[in-house]
């Protein structure tokens, strides 16, 4: 089977962002609360027998664990033509991959009864934010689900320089403007698009922790993860300005998981 590169191949290991690093590392689950998360989330989601779209799927790992499920059908979406095929690839023919945006899929309205899109808000601004979920709550039907798995800022009061503070060091960290959100603030973006939050879950964001790794990826893909940093001193230098990110945060970031509906 012909090899299929990691999205951004071409730009080098100081450049790169931070999740397409890891991946190119070996790093297969890149979500901010983990497998764990991911999997309690759509267990909660009602994928058996739900016609699903995955926004932004990337490196096709969270597909696999839909398609375990049994969904009546799968369609990816991603901007990456690169990522498309990592999907691809991932779900092995029981479903199709688009490459488009998140914020405009060109699939049909109430096409969907369950969206899915992890560790892909985070990245955007206020207005992309905004496109996206606009996009996810056309797609579902009425009854249908959105489940996110994002990066949230603790406590809700957390005050605007710490806010501040935390995206210009996940900036120069992860090379993204991320802009994680408050539970509150994530919760009011579902409501200002018509959505009903119904669950909300959180964990620590531990994803550079070593016993967050080998829960994630096994102890051979962690290994392998170990092996390919030790190897590969500019990209271990980034990992661990990463990992120091985080840690010096930690007290302010989670993963969060939620699930809203659209009404009726």
């Amino acid at each position: 089977m012909p090899r299929i590169p990691v999205p951004a191949a071409h730009r080098d290991d100081d450049t790169v962002h931070g999740h397409w690093l890891l991946a190119r590392l070996g790093k297969r689950v890149l979500r901010p609360g983990g497998l764990e998360l991911t999997r309690s989330l759509l267990q909660r989601s009602g994928i058996p027998e739900a016609e699903v779209v995955e926004l932004a799927p990337g490196m096709g790992r969270t597909a696999t664990e839909i398609a375990a499920l049994g969904p009546r059908s799968y369609r990816g979406v991603d901007a990456d033509p690169d990522a498309a095929a990592n999907t691809e690839r991932a779900i092995a023919g029981i479903g199709t991959v688009t490459v488009a945006d998140a914020s405009e899929t060109g699939l049909p309205s109430a096409s969907a009864d369950v969206v899915i899109g992890e560790a892909m808000l985070t990245m955007q601004g206020e207005k992309a934010k905004g496109a996206i979920v606009a996009e996810a709550a056309r797609l579902l039907r009425p009854g249908g689900r959105y489940a996110i798995h994002e990066l949230s800022l603790t406590p809700d009061s957390v005050g605007e320089d710490v806010k501040t503070d935390i995206r210009q060091s996940l900036a120069r960290s992860i090379r993204v403007n991320a802009r994680p959100l408050t539970t509150q603030e994530w919760r009011a973006l579902l409501a200002d698009h018509g959505l009903v939050v119904d669950h909300v879950e959180t964990v620590p964001m531990a994803l550079l922790d070593p016993k967050r790794i080998i829960a994630d990826e096994g102890l051979t893909g962690a290994l392998r993860f170990a092996v390919n940093l030790l190897r590969q001193r500019d990209a271990r230098r980034r990992v661990l300005a990463m990992r120091a990110t985080f840690r010096a945060h930690r007290a302010h970031l989670r993963g969060i998981a939620i699930i809203a509906h659209k009404p009726e």
